[in-house]
């Protein structure tokens, strides 16, 4: 049964700087010790969580961008984050996926944050994003999306198959959030990262970002990775830092056959 590795990184950002942030991830990355298959960076990445968009907007052919396809296929690894991106004069908080082979998806910010004003200046998207690497189905979110269970939750009509829930029913194994998540709310991070895992009966990587950003708005990292049954794999911190872990299949495959609980799931549809 196929393992995949992925490692998170917890960093402060430089604000609305551009080449500083790329510089700085490239040698995080570059530094990474273990054998890793896909790379999580947090939100907004090379910016921080700016409501600057006409200032900071890149194309899909921009410097951050290409960039990422250069990273993705020099260290051999899938890239992630979200960066801002302009088309047709719309700003996107866009998720990029970047392939070694400089392919790539993307998936743009469903849940706005308005309480920021993010919908001032930004459009939502309306379609998720499903990976998929060495048999492992990854569902791609940002930030506040985290909120959100019904736009993430398994499809029922995936999964609702007679008495058992085979492990190809599942619509996804895993979902990776990337945040700029503020330290005065990070209680409400820790338990929805877990709410999702148990829910869905799949791994949950939350990947944040810690420090200041120039709006004077702390945050305290404490990403997670977590299992199926919600238990966090490493301690969460509040420093700078790269973790690496391994996800296991038959983990995944046991706690979905012991505890058939998705089969029993409601169904439904999200209207756009």
């Amino acid at each position: 049964m196929s393992a995949l590795s992925i490692t998170s990184i917890q960093t402060q950002l430089y604000w609305e700087d551009k080449a500083a942030n790329l510089r700085m991830f490239k040698e995080k990355i570059t530094a990474i010790p273990e054998k890793t298959e896909i790379v999580i960076l947090p939100e907004m990445f090379s910016t921080g969580f700016s409501m600057q968009p006409q200032k900071l907007a890149e194309k899909m052919d921009g410097v951050t961008v290409e960039w990422m396809q250069h990273v993705a296929a020099q260290q051999k690894i899938i890239l992630t984050g979200s960066v801002i991106i302009e088309e047709e004069g719309n700003y996107f908080n866009r998720l990029i996926w970047m392939l070694p082979d400089g392919n790539y998806g993307y998936y743009d910010k469903r849940h706005l944050f308005a309480y920021a004003k993010e919908h001032e200046h930004y459009t939502a998207g309306n379609k998720r994003l499903i990976a998929s690497v060495k048999g492992w189905r990854i569902n791609l979110q940002i930030c506040y999306d985290l909120r959100f269970p019904v736009w993430v939750r398994q499809k029922s009509h995936l999964i609702k198959q007679g008495e058992t829930t085979p492990i190809s029913a599942a619509e996804y194994d895993l979902i990776i959030y990337v945040a700029n998540w503020p330290e005065k709310r990070i209680h409400a991070w820790k338990t929805l990262l877990q709410a999702r895992a148990i829910e869905n009966q799949c791994y949950v990587a939350g990947v944040n970002r810690v420090g200041k950003d120039g709006n004077d708005i702390t945050y305290s990292g404490e990403s997670m990775i977590i299992d199926p049954m919600g238990e966090a794999l490493y301690p969460p911190s509040h420093q700078e830092e790269t973790i690496t872990c391994v996800l296991q299949k038959e983990r995944l495959e046991a706690v979905r056959m012991q505890f058939p609980f998705l089969r029993d799931a409601d169904s439904f549809f999200i209207d756009l």
